[in-house]
C-alpha cells in the first residue's frame, strides 16, 4: 500500500481528484437541465485535462531509472484517468432525465485519452492537459461553423459526432491507441 500512496502524491493525485470534483460540480451546475452531448463532452474533457496533469513524476530521471516495469504502471495510469473522467460524467446520469448514450461517453473519453498520453510524451506530463483541450477547441470551432457529411469533416469533429458514425469511432480508436501506446513505451517527456 505504500507504494501506491507514494505513486499517487508523486502524481499529485489529491490535488487533480479536488480540481476534478470542484469542476464537475460547477459544470453539472451550469448545464443541470441540459446535460445533453455538448455538456457531457466538456464535462469529459475537463475531468481528463485536470487529471492528466500528473501523468509524470517530479523527477523524470527517477522514474526512468527505477528498477521496476513502467509500461503497465504508465498503461494502467491512463486508463484510471479514462475511468475516473467516465464515472465522473455518468455520475449526473442518477438524477438527470436526458441520457446521452454510452457509446458517445466512452468514444470522447478513448480519444481524449489517447491525446492527453501523446502530450505527455510530446510536452511532458505536467502538459498532459494542452493537446485533449487543443483537440477539443479545433473541433468545437470547426463543428460550430461548418457542416458536411464528407469524411474529413466527419474526422475532424469527432468528438460532436451522433452515435454509430465510423468516422468518429475509428478516429477516437486511432487516438486511444497511440496515446495509450506511446505513453506506456515511452512515459513522459523529460
Amino acid at each position: 500500500m505504500r507504494w501506491a500512496v507514494l505513486y499517487a502524491r508523486s502524481r499529485a493525485l489529491p490535488a487533480s481528484f479536488a480540481a476534478l470534483t470542484a469542476s464537475m460540480a460547477v459544470i453539472w451546475f451550469f448545464a443541470r437541465d441540459r446535460w445533453s452531448e455538448i455538456p457531457v463532452s466538456l464535462a469529459l474533457l475537463v475531468a481528463i485535462a485536470v487529471t492528466a496533469i500528473g501523468l509524470s513524476g517530479q523527477d523524470v530521471d527517477l522514474d526512468r531509472t527505477a528498477a521496476i516495469r513502467w509500461a503497465p504502471r504508465r498503461a494502467l495510469h491512463l486508463l484510471l484517468i479514462g475511468g475516473v473522467g467516465i464515472g465522473a460524467v455518468l455520475l449526473p446520469r442518477l438524477w438527470e432525465a436526458e441520457r446521452v448514450p454510452m457509446e458517445i461517453i466512452v468514444r470522447n473519453a478513448g480519444g481524449l485519452l489517447g491525446l492527453a498520453g501523446v502530450a505527455a510524451v510530446l510536452f511532458g506530463g505536467a502538459f498532459g492537459w494542452t493537446l485533449p483541450l487543443a483537440g477539443f477547441a479545433v473541433a468545437f470551432v470547426v463543428w460550430a461553423t461548418t457542416s458536411g457529411t464528407e469524411s474529413v469533416h466527419l474526422v475532424v469533429t469527432w468528438p460532436f459526432q451522433p452515435a454509430g458514425v465510423a468516422e468518429a469511432t475509428w478516429t477516437a480508436v486511432v487516438l486511444a491507441v497511440a496515446g495509450l501506446g506511446s505513453y506506456a513505451v515511452y512515459g513522459a517527456r523529460r
